[in-house]
């Protein structure tokens, strides 16, 4: 499977089905932690485990949000239950159907729209004050589009958030890094669809899993700035549930602004 294109609707059809698994990031939050957030008590993540930092929040009541490929049932939810104005677009039309389970459930209102990162066309320019996008851009090649669209859509002085996966985490086997063996087999830029064997791939596609692409520094922080966004604060975070992260950092956030 050699087209971007293809790719684009494969993962859909992989993350539907990662869906009906129940894997950890299609699970919906529980009423419980609506609740929670109701009243104020509240966080969410860009990455496996840190906690977004409050301070990188604007006041959350009557902002109006993008959640840009966080379909879920998880970060969407939580921020329309502290007071934002949420609307969540994503490829997986299952993951947004996860966001509607606690919708109505908890009675939420959360606009759902199906559709590609890369392409905001459905939005007008200057429309959101927030625009939050955790570990997703691993799911495409060419990172700048999503970067330039948030920028389009975000008002003045609005904040862009993102979660991304270090690209040393592609240097490895991952057959091997899921045995514990640390074995550099790959160079970067890594892509799926070029660097794995069409016996390996043939294993992902019967397996249901998404094909995965890796981001240089150059694409992720410095697709920011080309954008236009000020970069202003930055973190790394660690996986837990793989070997590599015991040694290092595989995972890190940003929060970029829209100058005035």
């Amino acid at each position: 499977m050699k087209d971007i294109n293809q790719i684009s609707q494969y993962n859909r059809e992989a993350w539907d089905t990662l869906v009906a698994r129940g894997d950890r990031w299609t699970i919906p939050v529980t009423s419980e932690v609506i609740a929670a957030a109701r009243s104020g008590e509240w966080n969410i993540v860009l990455t496996p485990q840190l906690p977004v930092p409050k301070h990188w929040f604007p006041e959350l009541s009557g902002t109006d949000v993008l959640g840009l490929a966080s379909g879920g049932g998880q970060q969407a939810p939580i921020l329309a239950a502290a007071g934002a104005n949420v609307t969540v677009l994503d490829n997986s039309p299952g993951q947004l159907e996860q966001d509607q389970v606690v919708a109505r459930r908890d009675g939420l209102t959360i606009r759902s729209v199906l559709g590609d990162m890369r392409d905001l066309s459905c939005f007008e320019s200057n429309c959101f004050d927030l625009v939050f996008n955790p570990c997703s851009v691993a799911f495409i090649p060419n990172i700048q589009p999503v970067l330039d669209e948030a920028f389009r859509v975000l008002r003045p002085g609005g904040r862009l958030m993102c979660g991304f996966i270090n690209a040393v985490r592609y240097l490895f086997d991952e057959d091997e890094l899921e045995k514990g063996n640390l074995v550099i087999t790959h160079a970067l830029p890594y892509a799926d669809h070029t660097h794995l064997s069409d016996e390996a791939q043939n294993k992902l596609r019967q397996n249901k899993e998404p094909f995965m692409f890796s981001h240089s520094l150059e694409d992720t922080i410095g697709g920011l700035l080309k954008a236009g966004f000020a970069l202003t604060e930055i973190y790394e975070d660690r996986g837990d549930r793989d070997r590599l992260s015991e040694f290092c950092p595989t995972f890190f956030a940003t929060l970029a602004t829209k100058p005035n």
